[in-house]
C-alpha cells in the first residue's frame, strides 16, 4: 500500500492538496502525519509507492493521486490545461495569497503598505480568474479536476482570512466556484466546513504551531530560499527560477508604490465622478431630484454596474410623459396614420408580490409596448390591480387575529371592509413599485383598481343587464366548498394533489393528519334477503348521504336485482338499485354507491333518476342530517367512526391503496368538498359558442395556435359558471330576495329565481318587485344577497370597465377594442375566455384582436416553481442579488412547515451555493425574452441571466471604446446613408446591421422573441465587437490624408452601428440603452427626441444595405481567420506574429484575399498575408498547414518561431500512444466472437473511435514530417 507523509496542520495548504486528491482515489494511500524517514525523503508532502519509489512536492504527489482517481483531464488537451492551472496556482495565486494571509496568521511581520498592495494584487489575480469562470462550473471540463483542487487550495487562506463579504460579492463567479468545490464530499472530508472571512483581522494562534505548520509554504511561496530547513539543496536552475520570481515581485511592488503615489496626487477632474463602493458595484451618487434628468455629462464608469445604470431614469421617463398615449400629440383622438396600440395588463392581485411569472409577463408586454411606441403608434399599456377577494380577506383576517385577537364577525361587515380598505391603502401599491423596478412603461395616470367606484359601477351594470336578460340565474348545485374559508371557490383556486397510494395529509382544524389514497370496500344488504352488494369509496364518511346503488344496464351479475332495494345500515333508509350507463363494469365489483349531494358524477345520476339529495355537511364541515352518534361530528373524525361501525356490523370488506387526486384549496390548504348550495350562475352556452366561432372564423387570433385545441374543447363543452362567493370583500351582488306582505302571494324559496330582483339601488329593486308581483311598493320587503361576485367576473369586463363603460368616454372610443392580450396560457379559460364572452355579450365587440400566450417558467432542472422545493425566485432578488442566508431567511418568514423549510433550504443550497449574484433588470429582461420560445416551458437558469449581465458589460466597453474613437468633435451625418467610399469592413458591418434590423422587425411581428435577442446579441458581440471594431483599428490609426478620409467614413459607420444597435436593443434593455444613447451625439440636435424610448425603431425601409454577396465574402474571410487562429493556438504562438501564405485555388479567390488582406492580417494577428495561386512549390519550407475551405489552404510560417525538436518529440510520443490504442482496438475487433457478443452500438462506437484515431494519426505523421522538413 502507498504511504502519504503530510503535515497535520489545518492551514498547510500544500499538504491539503494531496489529501484531497487522495480522496478521489479508488485505493487511497495510508496517511502518516509526521516527517518521512530521512533516507526516504527530506520534506513533506511525500508519497512512498508500494514498489519503493518516492515522489516529493505537492504538485508531483497530487498529480499522481489525481491521475489514479482520473482527475487530471479526459484527454491530452485537458491534461495540458490542468498543468496550466497548477502553474497558475503555484506561480501567480499562491505568492500573493501568502503575502496577504501570512501576516494575519503571525507567520510574517506586518508591513501595512506591502499588505495593501499585495491585497490589491490578490484581487486583480482573482478578478482574472472570475472572468474565466463566468461561463464555467469548473476550471477544466464538466467535473472537479486537479486544477480545481490546486487553485481552491491556493485560494483557501484568502477566503478564510482576507476576502470580506464585499470582496466576495465582487468576485461572484470565483466565490460560487470555491463554494461548489469546498462543498464536494471529498473536500469536506479533508477540510470540514469552511467558515468564510467576515472581517480581515489578525488571527490569534500559537506562533510556534502556525510557523511550523506553514514554514514550507512560506519559504516556497513568499520568500524562496536555496536551502529550506528540511529540504535538499536546490539546483542551479531552481535558484535561477526563484531569483526571477523575486525580481518580478520587487518590480511589482515598485509598480504598486508608483500607483499609490499617483493616487495621493490632487485630482484635476472637475466633473463629479460616481463613487465606487466596491469592485463590481458602482452607484450613481450625483444629486438628481426625482423626475429630473440624470447627469450624462460625467464620464461613464469603468465598467457596467446595474445600480449605476438603473438609477434615476424611470422617474424622468414618467415625469416627461413618455408612457402616455398623449405624448407628442394634442389628444388621443388625433388621427395617427401609424395606428393605435392598446393592451391592458393582466391585473395582479393587490396582495401579491412579483414572482418570475409576473416578470416574464411584464418583460414581454413592456418589450411589445416600447416597440409599438417607438414605431410612432398611439400607444397605451394600461395598468391595474385586482381586489383578489379570497386572498385579501384571508390576509386581513389573519392580521386582525394576530394584532387584535378578533375575527371579522367580531367587527361586523361594514367595519371589516373599512379595515380591508385601510390595509389596501397602506400596502396595496407594493406590486406597482415592483413593476416600476422592472422598467414597465405603463401609463400610471390610468391605473385602475377593480374595487374603484368606476369599475364597481361597471360590475354592477354588467350583473343587472345579464340578470335581466336571463343569462344570470339562481340555482342550487354542487360547488367547490372550502370549510375553512366558508366559501365556494373557483376551479383555478383548487390544487389537484396527486397521491400514489395511502398518504397522511395535514388538514386545517385537525390535530392529527388524515388518511387519503385508500379505497374502502363494504356491503349493502338487499332488502328481504341474505344477498349483498359490495361497493367501494375513497370517502367512506359520505356513505351516510347515500341514496342509491348504481350498476350498468348490461351487467349480467345484477340483472336479477332490477326493482330491488338495499338497506342503509345506520338508518331505516331504503335505497333503490338504479341502472345507469355511467358505471364502469370492469372497475371493482361493477356496483357504485351514489351520494348525489356530495359528488359531481353522482349529482348527475341523481338528477337522471330523481333520487333524494341528502346534504350531510354544513358550511363548517360538521355532519348534519345523519343519525347519532355521527350528528355534529367533524367530517374526517366521522371517517374513522363509520369505518369502525361497518367492521362491527360485519359489512366491512377490505381497504387497499388507491392512486387518486385530492382537491386542495390553494388559499387555506383545506380539502375541498363538493357541497349543494344555492348560488348565482352565468348561462355560458350561447356565449361559449360565440367565443368559439370568432376564433374559427379568424376574427380573434390565438398565438401560438397549438392552444386552439384547448380553446375549442372548453368553449364547445362549456359549463355554466358559478359567480357567487361567500365573502365580505368584493363586489356585493346587487340582487334582492323579495318577500311580499300580501296573503295572495305565496312565500318564495331562496333558489327560486322568480323571487329575486336586481337593481342599481334598493328603490329600483323595490319598484321592479312591485311590478313583478302586481302589488304596491310598500308591501315589498327586500333582503340583499350577502354574497359577493367571483373576482373573475370583474376581471372579465376589465378591458372596457377601465375606460368607464357603460358611460361613453374618449378613451373607450379610442382604445376599445384593444389590440392585444398577452398572458400565461394557464389562465386561458379563467380570464381570456371570460373577457371574450363578456366583451361580446355586453359591448357587441371583441375586447382585443390577438391573444399571445407565453409559457410557464420552471427552474433550471425543469421543475415547477414551488416554495417547498426552495426554487421560487423573487425577480427583485435576481436584479439586486441576494446571499444564500438571505434566501434561507425568506423561507423562515414563509408559512411552510419545518420539514418543508429544511427541504427547501437544501434545494437553495444546491442551486445557489453562493446566493444569487446581482444581475440587473436589463439582463433579467433579456434572459426572459431569450427563453420565450413559443410552445415550450421555460427552464430558467440564473447563471444564464448572469451571462447577459456580462453582455451588458461588453456593450458598455464597446460604446466607451467607440466614443473615444469618434473623438470629442465628432459630428454625425444628418442621415444614415452610404457615401460610396466605404471599405469592405464598413460595407459588411452595415450589411449585418441591416440584417439585424430585418430580423428584429420580423421577430416582433411574429412574437418570436428569441429571434430578436439572438439577432441583437450576435450583432453586438460577434459582429460589431469581435470583428468590425478589431478590423478597423489599423484604419483609425492612420495619419496620412487618404487614411484620414477612410477613418472619417469608418467613424460615420461606427456611429450608425452604435446608434441603430442601441435603438434595436431599447425595448428589451431600456436602462443600459438609454444610458449609452444619451452619451452619443445626435444627427439633428435641434429636433431629436429627448429619450431613446420615443426615438423611432429602426425599419428595413431605411436600413436596406443587406448584401448576401458581402456576407458570403466575409464568411469566407472569417473561415480563413479562424483557421489561422487555430494554427496559432496549436503551436502556442500567443504573442508572436507569423507570416501567412494563403494558397488559393484560382485567381478570383486570390483577388478576394487581397481585397480583405488588411482584415485578415489584423483579425488573425499575422505579420503579413501572402495570397498564392499554384502548387505547394510556391510555398516556402517551414510552414504548418490547415485547410480553411475548398478554395483556400492556410500555410503558417513557423520556422524560427518554435522549438522544432521539442515539437517532434511531443508528436512522436502522441504517435506512439495513438498506435498503441489502435492496436488494442484492432485486436478487440479481430476476435472471433466480437460480432456475435458485442452490442451493435458498441461495435459502431469502436469503428468510429478507430476511424478518428486513424485520421488523427495521419495528421500527427504529417505534422512530424512537416517539422522534419523545417529542421
Amino acid at each position: 500500500m502507498d504511504t502519504l507523509y503530510i503535515s497535520s496542520h489545518p492551514e498547510d495548504f500544500r499538504s491539503l492538496l494531496p489529501l484531497i486528491a487522495a480522496e478521489f482515489c479508488r485505493s487511497p494511500p495510508r496517511k502518516v502525519h509526521e516527517d518521512p524517514p530521512a533516507e526516504v525523503a527530506r520534506s513533506r508532502p511525500a508519497l512512498v509507492l508500494e514498489g519503493g519509489s518516492v515522489l516529493t512536492g505537492a504538485n508531483a504527489v497530487s498529480w499522481y493521486l489525481a491521475a489514479a482517481g482520473k482527475r487530471t483531464g479526459s484527454d491530452k488537451k485537458q491534461e495540458s490545461q490542468v498543468w496550466q492551472w497548477l502553474s497558475f496556482a503555484e506561480n501567480e495565486l499562491t505568492p500573493v495569497a501568502c503575502a496577504v494571509a501570512f501576516p494575519l496568521l503571525g507567520i510574517m511581520g506586518v508591513d501595512k503598505k506591502l499588505q495593501q498592495s499585495s491585497r490589491a494584487e490578490l484581487l486583480r489575480v482573482l478578478k482574472a480568474l472570475d472572468e474565466t469562470l463566468a461561463p464555467r462550473t469548473f476550471l477544466v471540463g464538466e467535473g472537479v479536476t486537479l486544477a480545481d483542487m490546486a487553485v481552491a487550495m491556493a485560494a483557501l487562506l484568502p477566503f478564510k482570512y482576507a476576502l470580506e463579504p464585499a470582496d466576495r460579492k465582487s468576485l461572484v463567479n470565483v466565490t460560487r466556484w470555491f463554494n461548489t468545490c469546498v462543498n464536494q464530499p471529498q473536500f469536506l472530508k479533508v477540510l470540514g466546513k469552511i467558515s468564510l472571512c467576515e472581517k480581515m483581522v489578525p488571527v490569534t494562534t500559537k506562533p510556534s504551531a502556525a510557523a511550523s505548520a506553514t514554514s514550507t509554504a512560506a519559504s516556497d511561496a513568499a520568500t524562496p530560499d536555496s536551502t529550506p530547513g528540511n529540504g535538499p539543496p536546490k539546483t542551479e536552475a531552481q535558484l535561477k527560477k526563484e531569483a526571477k520570481k523575486r525580481e518580478k515581485m520587487e518590480k511589482f511592488q515598485q509598480k504598486k508604490e508608483m500607483e499609490e503615489k499617483k493616487k495621493m496626487q490632487p485630482q484635476t477632474e472637475k466633473k463629479a465622478k460616481p463613487e465606487k463602493k466596491e469592485l463590481g458595484v458602482i452607484t450613481y451618487n450625483i444629486p438628481t431630484p426625482s423626475g429630473e434628468k440624470k447627469d450624462v455629462l460625467s464620464p461613464l464608469p469603468d465598467s457596467y454596474s446595474p445600480q449605476y445604470v438603473e438609477a434615476a431614469w424611470y422617474s424622468w421617463w414618467e415625469k416627461q410623459g413618455f408612457f402616455k398615449p398623449e405624448y407628442g400629440r394634442k389628444n388621443v383622438s388625433e388621427p395617427n396614420p401609424r395606428g393605435v396600440f392598446m393592451m391592458c395588463i393582466p391585473p395582479p392581485n393587490v396582495t401579491g408580490s412579483l414572482h418570475l411569472g409576473h416578470a416574464l409577463t411584464n418583460a414581454i408586454q413592456d418589450c411589445l409596448t416600447r416597440w409599438h411606441r417607438m414605431r410612432g403608434e398611439t400607444t397605451l399599456w394600461n395598468p391595474g390591480c385586482d381586489h383578489a377577494g379570497i386572498a385579501t380577506q384571508v390576509v386581513v383576517e389573519k392580521k386582525l387575529m394576530r394584532e387584535r385577537q378578533m375575527s371579522r364577525h367580531d367587527l361586523g361587515r361594514e367595519k371589516f371592509i373599512q379595515e380591508v380598505w385601510k390595509w389596501k391603502n397602506e400596502k396595496g401599491d407594493r406590486i406597482y413599485h415592483q413593476l416600476k423596478k422592472l422598467g414597465s412603461s405603463l401609463d400610471w395616470n390610468r391605473a385602475c383598481f377593480t374595487m374603484d367606484t368606476k369599475l364597481s359601477y361597471a360590475v354592477q351594470e354588467a350583473f343587472i343587464r345579464m340578470h335581466e336578460e336571463g343569462v344570470i340565474y339562481r340555482s342550487k348545485r354542487l360547488v367547490n366548498w372550502s370549510c375553512t374559508l366558508n366559501s365556494a371557490i373557483s376551479d383555478i383556486e383548487v390544487d389537484k394533489k396527486e397521491l400514489t397510494g395511502r398518504t397522511l395529509l395535514p388538514v386545517p382544524g385537525y390535530k392529527e393528519k388524515v388518511e387519503f389514497g385508500v379505497l374502502v370496500s363494504f356491503s349493502y344488504k338487499i332488502e328481504g334477503s341474505d344477498e349483498e352488494v359490495v361497493v367501494a369509496t375513497t370517502r367512506i364518511e359520505t356513505m351516510l348521504g347515500d341514496t342509491a346503488v348504481a350498476v350498468h344496464p348490461n351487467d349480467p351479475r345484477y340483472q336479477h336485482l332490477k326493482g330491488k332495494m338495499v338497506v342503509h345500515p345506520f338508518c331505516d333508509r331504503k335505497m333503490p338499485i338504479v341502472f345507469d350507463d355511467f358505471v364502469d363494469m370492469s372497475f371493482g365489483t361493477g356496483a357504485v354507491k351514489i351520494t348525489p349531494a356530495h359528488d359531481h358524477n353522482d349529482y348527475e345520476v341523481g338528477e337522471r333518476h330523481k333520487l333524494p339529495f341528502i346534504n350531510i355537511l354544513d358550511e363548517n364541515g360538521l355532519l348534519i342530517n345523519v343519525p347519532p352518534p355521527y350528528l355534529g361530528m367533524k367530517r374526517f373524525e366521522a371517517r374513522k367512526t363509520v369505518l369502525q361501525a361497518l367492521k362491527d356490523r360485519g359489512q366491512f370488506k377490505e381497504v387497499k391503496d388507491n392512486p387518486m387526486v385530492v382537491p386542495v384549496c390553494s388559499r387555506s390548504k383545506d380539502i375541498v368538498e363538493p357541497l349543494l348550495k344555492p348560488q348565482w350562475y352565468v348561462d355560458c352556452r350561447e356565449m361559449g359558442k360565440q367565443a368559439a366561432d370568432v376564433v374559427r372564423n379568424g376574427e380573434l387570433k390565438i398565438i401560438p395556435d397549438h392552444h386552439l385545441k384547448t380553446w375549442f374543447n372548453w368553449m364547445d363543452n362549456i359549463r355554466d359558471w358559478c359567480i357567487s362567493r361567500q365573502l365580505w370583500w368584493g363586489h356585493r351582488i346587487p340582487a334582492y330576495f323579495v318577500t311580499v306582505n300580501d296573503p295572495s302571494v305565496k312565500p318564495g324559496e331562496d333558489m327560486d329565481g322568480h323571487y329575486w330582483v336586481s337593481g342599481r339601488s334598493e328603490e329600483e329593486a323595490r319598484e321592479k318587485a312591485a311590478k313583478r308581483f302586481n302589488v304596491t311598493a310598500d308591501k315589498i320587503s327586500l333582503r340583499q344577497d350577502e354574497d359577493v361576485l367571483d373576482t373573475w367576473f370583474s376581471s372579465g369586463i376589465f378591458p372596457f370597465s377601465i375606460f368607464g363603460w357603460p358611460n361613453e368616454s374618449e378613451d373607450l372610443r379610442v382604445f376599445y377594442p384593444g389590440t392585444l392580450l398577452e398572458t400565461g396560457h394557464d389562465i386561458l379559460f379563467f380570464w381570456v375566455a371570460r373577457m371574450v364572452m363578456m366583451g361580446l355579450k355586453l359591448t357587441g365587440k371583441l375586447p382585443f384582436k390577438e391573444v399571445y400566450l407565453h409559457a410557464v417558467v420552471r427552474d433550471a432542472h425543469g421543475r415547477k416553481m414551488s416554495k417547498s422545493l426552495g426554487n421560487v425566485i423573487d425577480p427583485l432578488d435576481v436584479i439586486t442579488g441576494i446571499s444564500l442566508e438571505g434566501l434561507h431567511a425568506q423561507l423562515t418568514d414563509s408559512n411552510l412547515d419545518p420539514l418543508e423549510i429544511e427541504k427547501a433550504k437544501q434545494g437553495q443550497k444546491s442551486d445557489y451555493p453562493s446566493g444569487i449574484p446581482e444581475c440587473g433588470t436589463d439582463a433579467l429582461r433579456f434572459a426572459l425574452c431569450a427563453y420565450t420560445s413559443q410552445g415550450r416551458d421555460i427552464n430558467l437558469d440564473v447563471n444564464r441571466i448572469l451571462g447577459y449581465r456580462h453582455f451588458c458589460n461588453k456593450l458598455w466597453n464597446a460604446v466607451k471604446f467607440a466614443m473615444r474613437t469618434l473623438g470629442e468633435g465628432f459630428v454625425p451625418c444628418v442621415k444614415a446613408q452610404l457615401c460610396g467610399s466605404e471599405s469592405v469592413s464598413d460595407r459588411w458591418i452595415l450589411s449585418r446591421l441591416s440584417a439585424a434590423v430585418a430580423l428584429c422587425d420580423n421577430g416582433f411581428q411574429a412574437y418570436d422573441f428569441p429571434t430578436i435577442t439572438t439577432a441583437i446579441y450576435n450583432f453586438w458581440l460577434y459582429e460589431l465587437c469581435d470583428v468590425y471594431l478589431e478590423s478597423v483599428k489599423p484604419v483609425l490609426s492612420r495619419t496620412d490624408s487618404e487614411g484620414q478620409k477612410q477613418a472619417d467614413i469608418c467613424r460615420q459607420t461606427l456611429y450608425t452601428c452604435l446608434e441603430v444597435g442601441l435603438r434595436l436593443l431599447s425595448p428589451i434593455m431600456p436602462f443600459v440603452s438609454e444610458e449609452l444613447f444619451q452619451r452619443l451625439p445626435r444627427r439633428r440636435p435641434q429636433d431629436s427626441p429627448a429619450s431613446i424610448c420615443v426615438t423611432p425603431y429602426p425599419e428595413t425601409s431605411e436600413f436596406c444595405w443587406h448584401s448576401e454577396e458581402v456576407d458570403r465574402q466575409m464568411e469566407f474571410v472569417m473561415s480563413v481567420v479562424r483557421t489561422i487562429r487555430s494554427l496559432r493556438a496549436d503551436y502556442n504562438l500567443t504573442k508572436t506574429r507569423a507570416d501567412c501564405y494563403l494558397q488559393c485555388v484560382d485567381s478570383d479567390t486570390a483577388a478576394l484575399v487581397q481585397t480583405y488582406n488588411l482584415q485578415i492580417q489584423t483579425l488573425s494577428y499575422s505579420q503579413t498575408i501572402h495570397p498564392v495561386v499554384g502548387g505547394d512549390n510556391t510555398i516556402p519550407q517551414g510552414c504548418a498547414v490547415a485547410i480553411a475551405s475548398d478554395k483556400c489552404t492556410v500555410h503558417l510560417m513557423l520556422k524560427g518561431l518554435i522549438d522544432l525538436e521539442k515539437e517532434v518529440t511531443k508528436l512522436t510520443a502522441k504517435k506512439g500512444e495513438l498506435e498503441k490504442q489502435m492496436e488494442k482496438l484492432k485486436e478487440k475487433i479481430a476476435k472471433n466472437d466480437y460480432k456475435e457478443k458485442v452490442p451493435v452500438k458498441v461495435q459502431e462506437a469502436d469503428a468510429e473511435k478507430l476511424r478518428q484515431n486513424e485520421a488523427e494519426l495521419q495528421k500527427v505523421k504529417e505534422a512530424i514530417e512537416n517539422f522534419r522538413k523545417m529542421m
